[in-house]
């Protein structure tokens, strides 16, 4: 998940580089509903994990 994130902000960057702004804004929105997804599931399996 983090990497689809990644992946997602490299590809925002490289279009508002080049002039496509409406990509690089599309990219951008994904790749921070992707992060913040990763950051959910990431403290339910902390919180999750200790409980145990």
């Amino acid at each position: 998940m983090l990497s689809y994130a990644i992946i997602f902000l490299i590809i925002a960057l490289i279009a508002g580089a080049f002039g496509f702004f409406g990509v690089a804004g599309t990219a951008a929105t994904i790749a921070k509903v992707l992060f913040v997804i990763f950051l959910i599931l990431f403290v339910i399996s902390l919180i999750r994990g200790r409980s145990v």
